[in-house]
């Protein structure tokens, strides 16, 4: 992993406020990194309207379509994986070669599909939609992302780091060292155990390489002290990850 560089300036992060949502999986990078960032909408005055003028265009040639986004000087990337995938070698969270920087870009793509299939659960009709407007919909898909699909996703994130060589001591999904990859397998990991805490209990005991990354992530420094500061915000039904109880059966 190349040294973490020292940086005055901070990065700029734009995500709603309230959830953790997908911004989270940029905030664990920045916050393992000891990085210094200023989550705009919730920390500036001012924050949200500078938020919604750049996805319309003003400042930028590249508005993103939704949040999260990162601005660093000039540079404005949007999508969970594209700003892990820009931030990473800064950070110290990527390999150095090209191909396996790229596969844990790959891999952050995957824990994206991922994330969405596990906020499709509970609106699986339409986002437009109350959850109330979709329940019975919902338990259906709820069904089949417990039996089917949460289960695919774990059996392959266990492949992966078997493949890696990783143990319950050392567990990563590439190489020796945290990555971003790791950091965003956690917060998904953390998400399934809020939104369906019987399923992903049952699975996790299946799946030892995983529950150890989650484990682990969970008691590195900077990550422990976030996850006990305010600026961690709880998981509530507002964001990706939602606990109904019926859909945890």
């Amino acid at each position: 992993m190349p040294a973490k560089p020292t940086r005055r300036k901070p990065y700029e992060l734009f995500y709603w406020p309230g959830i953790p949502g997908r911004g989270e999986y940029v905030r664990l990078a920045l916050e393992e990194a000891g990085a210094p960032y200023v989550d705009v909408v919730r920390e500036r005055e001012g924050g949200m309207d500078e938020m919604l003028a750049l996805m319309e265009g003003e400042g930028t040639k590249h508005p993103s379509f939704a949040p999260p986004f990162l601005r660093d000087g000039r540079v404005v990337v949007g999508q969970v994986a594209a700003i892990l995938f820009y931030l990473g070698p800064r950070l110290g969270l990527a390999p150095k070669s090209e191909s396996a920087a790229l596969w844990t870009h790959q891999i952050a793509l995957t824990i994206s599909d991922f994330a969405a299939e596990a906020h499709d659960v509970h609106h699986p009709v339409g986002v437009g939609l109350y959850y109330e407007d979709q329940k019975k919909e919902a338990a259906r898909r709820a069904e089949e992302f417990r039996a089917a699909r949460m289960p695919k996703f774990l059996d392959w994130f266990e492949a992966v780091m078997a493949a890696n060589g990783a143990s319950e001591t050392k567990p990563h999904l590439v190489g020796r060292s945290l990555t971003y990859a790791d950091l965003s397998l956690f917060h998904t990991v953390d998400g399934l155990l809020y939104a369906f805490p019987k399923a992903a209990a049952r699975l996790l005991r299946k799946h030892p390489l995983v529950a150890a990354l989650h484990a682990a992530t969970r008691e590195s420094p900077r990550i422990a002290a976030y996850l006990k500061s305010e600026r961690r915000q709880p998981f509530n039904e507002s964001g990706i990850f939602r606990h109904y109880r019926e859909l945890d059966k």
